[in-house]
């Protein structure tokens, strides 16, 4: 709504924003980002989702309603100016305690020590990159701030990373910047938080673990890099708790998912980094967001009749609310991502089924009644468009969501088998899974291959001594 206001304003049309209460503080750092810090906004008391009727229309009327007028009437206030720092500007001399003391206080850390970004430590990281550190990658928002290489060896070294992460670095933001993932939707309400896929020999050159504790903190290549999407958020990006992240629980910052590629080249299945569009071998990462996931423990059998009933159901009890964005709210951009162990893998691989053949068992079988879909968009998730019907004989949706009009027809819960996205990592010995559910087109999956320095092998193996 503030991206509509905000073009209507430097048209010269006056508006007014009706925001809820627990969101003036974001309305009010986004319209900054936005290139207008005093955009009118209107207090819409409480939140709407927990009142009655009788209380919306009397906060409406007794507070609301005068202040759009108030905004459609009278010019705003001039906003103030805002500073901040140059890039290569010092902003704080000490040691470690008095470095991570100012970085907390002004809202540059996760709460968690950083490391100093010295001139000689952030030099160290562009020596693993031959492109200008005032190169820009994109532009961010909230904050409207440049993405640049010298700020991805600023907050890299930050995170802890080690200097010869950076092409796998500059890659994430990459990502971040294309428009496609949706950066600006950081922030919002369900609190998702980004993956990052690794592929390509860079895995081992770098050490990254794919193997048992695949997602688990405390292997330095996966955590810092994880680390490090989370800080350049925070600090480039401009999101920042209790202003313009507003996520009401909230995830904290995942550690890179590395693809076992070995396993994937034993059973002749593709890479994600091919699915992504890319060569087998090619060196890249995916970033998407999610919401939440679970593991799923003993996915028992010896056959894929077996065991992807259970991976099926669990698909879809996951990607619960997550089907507005099917139909009603960003039609056909949910993408559940389901990592299986490489036991799992294997197992299924042994009897002749593809990795589409898995996708296509899931888009088969991981499905809900058509009466519960639409009970959950129109019910629950409070979407004004939620009949099935409707929306397929419109063409707003394929004809397999409704094939009849059977109340109890199973409908699936993405538009086109391909929109499954499976990767193959953790313990080899173990069978288990783990379902992601997805964020959808607020942080649709975004493939970037990582590029390489000229001298990649000598300074890699100078960088190992």
């Amino acid at each position: 709504m503030l991206r509509a206001s905000a073009v209507c304003e430097a048209a010269g049309y006056p508006t007014s924003s009706l925001t809820c209460e627990g969101f003036l503080r974001q309305a009010a750092a986004t319209s900054v980002g936005l290139g207008m810090p005093n955009i009118p906004l209107a207090l819409v008391p409480g939140h709407i989702g927990a009142q009655s009727d009788p209380e919306i229309r009397r906060n409406i009327l007794e507070v609301t309603a005068q202040q759009v007028i108030d905004n459609l009437t009278r010019a705003p206030a001039a906003a103030g100016e805002r500073s901040e720092p140059g890039p290569r500007e010092i902003v704080v001399k000490g040691g470690f305690r008095e470095v991570n003391r100012y970085f907390y206080a002004h809202e540059l850390s996760d709460g968690l020590p950083i490391v100093p970004p010295t001139r000689e430590e952030i030099e160290s990281f562009l020596r693993f990159t031959g492109r200008d550190p005032d190169e820009i990658l994109g532009v961010l928002l909230p904050d409207r701030r440049a993405a640049t290489i010298w700020s991805v060896a600023v907050n890299g070294v930050m995170a802890g990373c080690r200097p010869e992460y950076m092409p796998v670095l500059i890659a994430a933001i990459e990502a971040m910047c294309d428009p496609e993932y949706g950066v600006e939707h950081s922030g919002n309400t369900p609190g998702g938080d980004t993956l990052i896929i690794l592929n390509g020999p860079i895995i081992k050159q770098l050490g990254f673990n794919y193997t048992q504790g695949s997602m688990r903190d405390g292997f330095l290549p996966n955590t810092s890099v994880g680390r490090f999407w989370r800080l350049y958020l925070r600090n480039v990006a401009g999101f920042l708790p209790n202003k313009t992240d507003k996520a009401t629980f909230g995830n904290t910052w995942r550690v890179v998912l590395a693809e076992n590629e070995d396993v994937l080249r034993n059973i002749g299945w593709e890479p994600n980094s091919v699915e992504m569009g890319f060569k087998a071998g090619d060196n890249t990462v995916t970033v998407a967001r999610y919401t939440g996931g679970g593991s799923l423990s003993s996915v028992s059998g010896s056959t894929p009749g077996e065991m992807l009933p259970y991976l099926a159901d669990s698909v879809q009890r996951f990607n619960n609310w997550q089907v507005t964005f099917t139909t009603s709210h960003g039609n056909g951009t949910l993408r559940p991502l389901v990592v299986v162990s490489p036991i799992i893998a294997e197992t299924i691989a042994r009897a002749g089924w593809s990795k589409a053949d898995v996708k296509r068992y899931l888009f088969e079988h991981a499905r809900r009644p058509a009466w519960d879909f639409e009970r959950q968009l129109r019910d629950w998730n409070i979407r004004g468009v939620w009949d099935l019907k409707d929306d397929a004989t419109h063409g707003r949706i394929p004809p397999v969501f409704h094939e009849s009009d059977d109340p109890n027809r199973m409908v699936p819960i993405v538009w086109e088998p391909e929109d499954f996205m499976i990767a193959v990592a953790g313990d080899p010995l173990r069978n288990n899974a783990y379902v992601f559910a997805h964020n959808a087109f607020l942080g649709y999956p975004v493939g970037k291959q990582i590029r390489l320095p000229q001298d990649w092998d000598r300074m890699l193996a100078a960088a190992s001594k």
